[in-house]
């Protein structure tokens, strides 16, 4: 696995904290990382965007962010509104394809959904992913509502003939209720591919240094962790039943 793209099932569900606990991992495993954000939104000029949240978390490496559109809106919207040239699905590959010559891994994190749109023309992460022939990790919210947007991510996946690594939730409550619980069971179901890792809530707001420690321990082997998936969803279900 070379280039690896992280789509959300939506917005604010920790794809920024989650890319950044995959990059931690991957260095600590010996890997060369880059991250690729191919539109940046919300974000003026001088201010931190999710690149460099994901470096200030993951440490030594290499960010890339190919445009910046002042407001928060998808970027096909946000690049006419700014009059500003959007940024296509060809653009983003390329720029993964340099990256991967020089680095082990390559991530590419998307915004929002997986089919968000880049521009007008409606390319989007998913036509980058194809482009690429690159695996898609699905970062999903944890609670209510959770199985219906990561089975129709999962499903868009498979209609276009998509890897689907897995799915991450994004940020695991500290006090989960019953919905989010039983969610550990379904989420592999619905979407059909393994569950691969739960960062914990809050994880962004840690130390850089702690973060670095902590990322391995949240996350599977197959990102070069160490999580287990079914301890960690039956100790949630012996929760449920007390």
């Amino acid at each position: 696995m070379t280039v690896l793209v992280i789509t959300g099932t939506g917005t604010e569900v920790g794809k920024t904290v989650a890319t950044a606990a995959v990059a931690a991992a991957a260095v600590a495993a010996g890997r060369s990382v880059a991250v690729l954000k191919p539109a940046q939104t919300g974000v003026l000029p001088g201010e931190r965007g999710d690149a460099a949240e994901v470096a200030r978390l993951a440490g030594a490496v290499t960010v890339v962010e190919l445009a910046r559109y002042p407001e928060p809106l998808a970027p096909a919207t946000a690049a006419r509104r700014a009059g500003l040239p959007p940024v296509g699905p060809v653009q983003v590959a390329e720029a993964a394809g340099k990256l991967a010559a020089d680095h082990d891994l390559v991530l590419v994190e998307g915004s929002g959904g997986l089919l968000v749109r880049f521009d007008d023309e409606g390319g989007s992460l998913a036509d980058a992913a194809r482009l690429l022939d690159a695996s898609v990790l699905v970062v999903a919210s944890a609670g209510l509502g959770t199985l219906n947007t990561t089975e129709l991510t999962a499903r868009e996946l498979r209609f276009r003939r998509l890897d689907l690594l897995g799915v991450v939730v994004g940020s695991w409550p500290d006090e989960p209720d019953l919905a989010s619980r039983c969610n550990l069971t379904d989420l592999p179901v619905v979407a059909g591919a393994p569950l691969l890792g739960a960062l914990p809530e809050g994880a962004g707001r840690l130390r850089p240094s702690g973060f670095r420690a902590a990322a391995g321990g949240w996350l599977a082997p197959r990102l070069w962790g160490t999580w287990d998936a079914e301890a960690f969803t039956a100790a949630r279900a012996a929760d449920s039943r007390t």
